[in-house]
């Protein structure tokens, strides 16, 4: 689906009876160039017919963090107390954020749930979001309180070498500020949360979902600790190596200690598990299937949004009931166009675009 499409089908997701001259003069474009698109829709089985009758297709709501990612690079060794030569540039970022801009891309119907604050990033930051296709009515919008920033130094590897994040907003997402959310939540397809929410926000969604399957993102090895009362009610878990090791208490320094870590994970109720392992690449573990899906061999410009695009991929491939092993190879590419682009989320990944590279990647040796 093109960006194009993406934009028109948002705002018939929001109006199915708004006029092709209406969606003309919101796109700034001809009502000619909206009845191709229409059409186009169709006959991608997006629409179903007249009157802009759409697919029942499941929607994700995504709940969490969006905020704007500042990072500096250099080409040269970081140097500790001095000031470094490089480049500094600002992009879209926070992790439920760039998984509902990922999940839009690839084709899917993303509700976000957020807080920025009406300053300049957060004003930003919506009109990125939505322009990808994501609808961000859900966010509040706080004019007394700053968007979260998310400041990251990149060495000469692309790795990051330090972050500092602002993120106090969302503590203003609590159980009383989501409450209006409530139905929204009851009647997704799927619920995919970061752990960059409280302890509060994340026991009312909880209680909210029902049996709807929650995919939680851990974020960092401090913020997992978050989830752990409710391990026994997520479906999907993607941690990296330091986050999967703090929640479990077990070693994974190699890769042979991946197996019992996946184990643990199932023990407390966790349905699948995908542990991260950068160079290992991917260990995936379910009651069907458990494996590995080896690192691709790909240039690493940029490692931020990697991680988010993986479990856009995941929750892709779970929306589209394919089997583990194929949804985590088509997660790893859509990490892989990520690694390749200077901004956090990559403006080119689209379905197609992640489906040739699934084709095209070369995978390290599992070692």
């Amino acid at each position: 689906m093109t960006e194009r499409e993406q934009e028109i089908l948002q705002l018939l997701r929001q109006d199915p009876l708004i006029p092709q001259q209406e969606l003309a003069d919101q796109l700034s474009i001809s009502r000619s160039a909206v009845a191709g698109h229409i059409m186009k829709l169709m006959q991608k089985g997006h629409i179903l017919g007249k009157g802009y009758i759409l697919a029942d297709t499941p929607y994700v709501v995504l709940l969490g963090g969006a905020n704007m990612d500042i990072r500096g690079s250099t080409s040269n060794s970081l140097r500790q107390g001095d000031s470094n030569p490089g480049r500094v540039s600002c992009s879209p970022g926070g992790v439920a954020r760039n998984i509902a801009e990922n999940l839009a891309r690839l084709g899917a119907d993303c509700r976000l749930i957020s807080a920025v604050g009406d300053d300049l990033y957060g004003r930003a930051l919506l009109e990125s979001t939505q322009r990808a296709g994501v609808d961000v009515r859900p966010v509040l919008l706080l004019p007394d309180a700053a968007t979260s920033t998310y400041l990251s130094l990149h060495g000469p590897d692309g790795d990051m070498a330090i972050a500092i994040n602002d993120m106090e907003i969302l503590a203003r997402l609590d159980a009383a500020r989501l409450a209006p959310q409530r139905e929204l939540v009851r009647h997704a397809g799927l619920i995919m949360a970061d752990a960059n929410l409280s302890a509060e926000a994340l026991a009312w969604l909880f209680a909210e979902a029902g049996d709807t399957p929650v995919f939680i993102d851990t974020v960092s090895a401090f913020k997992a600790e978050r989830i752990r009362p409710w391990l026994g009610q997520i479906h999907t878990l993607k941690p990296n190596r330091l986050e999967a090791a703090t929640l479990s208490g077990l070693p994974l320094d190699q890769a042979s200690h991946a197996p019992a870590v996946a184990n643990w994970f199932h023990q407390q109720g966790v349905v699948q598990v995908a542990l991260s392992l950068a160079g290992d690449g991917v260990y995936y573990s379910s009651a069907a299937a458990q494996g590995w899906s080896p690192a691709p061999a790909v240039e690493i410009i940029n490692t931020t949004g990697a991680g988010d695009a993986l479990m856009a991929g995941l929750a892709w491939g779970w929306l589209q009931q394919q089997a583990l092993d194929e949804t985590v190879r088509f997660a790893q590419a859509c990490a892989a166009l990520t690694l390749g682009c200077t901004a956090t989320n990559n403006p080119t990944l689209s379905l197609a675009a992640v489906q040739h590279m699934c084709t095209t990647l070369q995978y390290a040796e599992q070692s």
